[in-house]
């Protein structure tokens, strides 16, 4: 069954997800992909089906969020770089909790996007994720 990978990367981490993305290309292909900004066009060498999402900063960080709270996004791959501050650190804030709130396989570096692809559930049709139910949040009384 066909997943909708979001694949983002830093500047400073752009090479390492485009080389990860090379070594795993086989166990790649076949899904659909969302990547912001340069990241996108950069991946779309070696993957196909990417779509490019606005730069991360201009947008594109929270295109992706709203992908993921609309259930569209499967797996969130986000080389982030921790050594330098963002103009948009608040969005890649907000991305990542989003991952969490929505129960999205989030893997922020080599070794997690490693594990994830290679994870018996990894592409698996019938898992699904487990959504907390926050109905009780929405109905509350201010």
């Amino acid at each position: 069954m066909k997943k909708v990978i979001a694949l983002v990367a830093h500047d400073a981490r752009k090479k390492e997800l485009l080389e990860w993305v090379s070594k795993h290309v086989k166990k790649l292909k076949g899904n659909d992909f969302y990547a912001t900004g340069t990241t996108g066009k950069m991946l779309s060498s070696v993957l196909d089906n990417v779509r490019c999402l606005k730069s991360g900063p201009l947008g594109g960080d929270q295109q992706l969020g709203s992908l993921i709270s609309e259930g569209k996004i499967d797996y969130l791959i986000f080389f982030w770089d921790p050594m330098t501050s963002q103009p948009h650190d608040v969005d890649v804030k907000a991305l990542l909790r989003l991952s969490v709130l929505y129960d999205i396989p989030t893997a922020c570096n080599r070794a997690s996007a490693d594990f994830l692809i290679n994870s018996l559930l990894f592409g698996d049709p019938d898992y699904q994720p487990v959504v907390t139910d926050y109905s009780d949040y929405l109905n509350r009384v201010l």
